[in-house]
């Protein structure tokens, strides 16, 4: 049955027959590009390999979130199999802001770093990258973030979405900067090659750095099409045994009992390294994936899964004042809401939060003592944020930002949010009414509710793995009663559904209490017949062959 269902599945997403085993069984050799086909690659491997051979000194500028702190470890610890210990400098979100700035950069230089390397940032850095040409840096750029027509003035600048990208890089503009990174560490690892570094030692194994890039893709949101679904398939392999001493560690400090899934490097690990950034140090993420001494990695795990609970706090008390803001908005093609007092590590969890509940891409900005907005934003499937942002900021609107079609980050001037909100609902609400048009609830599969068991897991998880660009399969199940029905946590609704056969299965619908369906559900008697429809899960809890079914929405038999 697992395998009928999952060709089923896979030809209802639009896979063609001949392309069956390879979404089946996704492979690093048969999706890796050439990287050479991406524009500035060469330069930036020869120019890397040139330091590696010369004993210059390196040094990696890394985002703070986990994109940007698996970039750095990846880089990290692929130069250090070469030989060369690099500096690290992670950006403190609040004193340096997103992105390389001036100062850092000629720290690094009085340190003795001869060549800079970016990872998740530097597309829009034109300032500061042109002050660090200016006294004699090198900077390698590697990002994924969308660009201006004009590129900042650096030895080579490694993007996908690059507006002057060839064919084959711009096919591949929905990786993740970690998964760039390991392009450039393959492009690294050749060039080395042919240069004859490695007649006297062994060659890196880049496979076994697959598991940051599997993080770094989940957990930055990318869509888990072609070469993404192969990062994610085989670094979930990867990280299965455990090599990577930090990630073990913050498994065990997440509690997770079994082989992390590609949900858990989502909402278990990639929360708490990004917790670091949001909250705490923002360097304690790629210290944790880059260090080799278990009972560092123990520390730094435990400091992480403590700020996270800390964070969570944080988080709800703005959103509950962000949520009481947005209504004033509940018209607009955009929400968009603003405050001082706000934390800006996060403000981007609150507009996904927000985006969830209004359907409608949403920016949330925190305003600072000195009048300046820090803003992040995050949009819905078929309207693009980032590109908006880029305009809005060739408009004079910002004093800067940037981002991609998901996810955006803004910097406003004193008295600025009003305009951006206004340009912002102009420009994109016909995107939005495009996107939220006719709206319908796509399904999988159908089945009894018998079927809602772990076995269906096991049959579905054969197509994953599931994310962005291709999410869980959902399935439809029913005819069947409400019993147990309640609010439980943080506003979710929970209960059983009794099928005519006796079989019973657990649901949820998370976050639902306030919404139309959580009113609905609690109100439903116990005799209405209903079709239930969501994505299923295994349910741990106790053992056994169970799942839960995680409610999207429910319709009368």
């Amino acid at each position: 049955m697992g395998t009928t269902l999952v060709d089923e599945l896979l030809l209802g997403r639009g896979v063609a027959p001949h392309e069956l085993d390879r979404y089946r069984a996704p492979t690093i050799r048969d999706l890796l590009p050439d990287p050479s086909a991406f524009r500035d690659m060469d330069a930036a491997a020869e120019r890397v390999a040139a330091a590696i051979m010369a004993g210059e000194r390196i040094a990696i500028f890394g985002d703070y979130d986990v994109d940007g702190a698996t970039s750095s470890a990846l880089l990290t610890l692929l130069l250090r199999q070469l030989g060369s210990e690099p500096f690290i400098h992670i950006p403190d979100r609040q004193a340096e802001g997103y992105g390389p700035n001036l100062p850092a950069l000629l720290a690094l230089k009085e340190r003795g770093a001869g060549l800079i390397v970016t990872v998740d940032c530097g597309a829009q850095a034109f300032e500061p990258l042109a002050g660090a040409r200016a006294v004699g840096l090198d900077v390698v750029v590697v990002d994924h973030h969308q660009c201006a027509a004009a590129l900042p003035l650096v030895h080579a600048l490694v993007n996908p979405n690059r507006l002057d990208e060839g064919e084959i890089g711009l096919a591949h503009g929905h990786l993740a900067a970690v998964g760039m990174a390991f392009l450039l560490g393959v492009a690294l690892v050749r060039t080395l090659r042919q240069r004859g570094f490695f007649a006297g030692r062994p060659e890196p194994r880049m496979i076994e750095l697959l598991d940051l890039v599997a993080l770094g893709t989940v957990a930055d949101v990318a869509k888990l099409h072609g070469l993404n679904r192969a990062f994610v398939a085989q670094g979930l392999k990867v990280m299965a045994h455990g090599q990577n001493v930090g990630l073990k560690a913050l498994a065990e400090a997440a509690r997770l009992t079994a082989a992390p899934t590609c949900r858990d490097l989502g909402f278990a690990l990639g929360p708490r390294i990004n917790a670091g950034g949001r909250v705490g140090r923002a360097d304690l993420g790629v210290r944790l994936l880059t260090t080799t001494d278990p009972e560092e990695a123990r520390q730094i795990a435990q400091e992480l899964d403590r700020l996270n609970e800390e964070r969570r706090a944080i988080e709800q008390a703005v959103l509950d004042q962000a949520l009481e803001a947005a209504r004033a908005e509940a018209g607009e093609p955009v929400v968009t809401v603003a405050a001082e007092g706000w934390h800006p590590g996060v403000i981007g969890i609150v507009a996904g939060r927000l985006k969830e509940q209004y359907g409608r891409p949403s920016l949330v900005i925190a305003v600072g003592d000195d009048g300046i907005g820090k803003g992040s934003g995050r949009s819905i499937t078929g309207v693009d944020l980032g590109a908006a942002v880029l305009a809005a900021k060739d408009e004079g609107l910002l004093v800067g930002g940037g981002g991609h079609a998901m996810a955006a980050g803004v910097t406003v001037a004193p008295g600025g949010v009003e305009p951006l909100r206004r340009y912002l609902s102009d420009r994109l609400a016909e995107d939005v009414a495009a996107a939220t048009a006719n709206r319908a609830l796509l399904l999988d599969t159908l089945c009894a509710p018998r079927g809602v068991a772990g076995g269906l897991c096991d049959a579905l998880d054969a197509a994953g793995p599931y994310g962005v660009g291709w999410p869980q399969p959902r399935v439809a199940a029913g005819e069947a009663r409400l019993m147990g029905v309640g609010v439980v946590g943080n506003g979710h609704v929970r209960g059983l559904a009794l099928g005519a056969d006796g079989a019973r299965f657990k649901w949820i619908a998370f976050r639902a209490a306030d919404t139309p369906l959580g009113a609905a559900l609690l109100s439903m008697s116990g005799d209405q017949k209903l079709w239930l429809a969501g994505t299923v899960h295994r349910d741990t809890w106790n053992g056994g062959d169970k799942a839960e079914l995680h409610l999207e929405d429910a319709a009368l038999a």
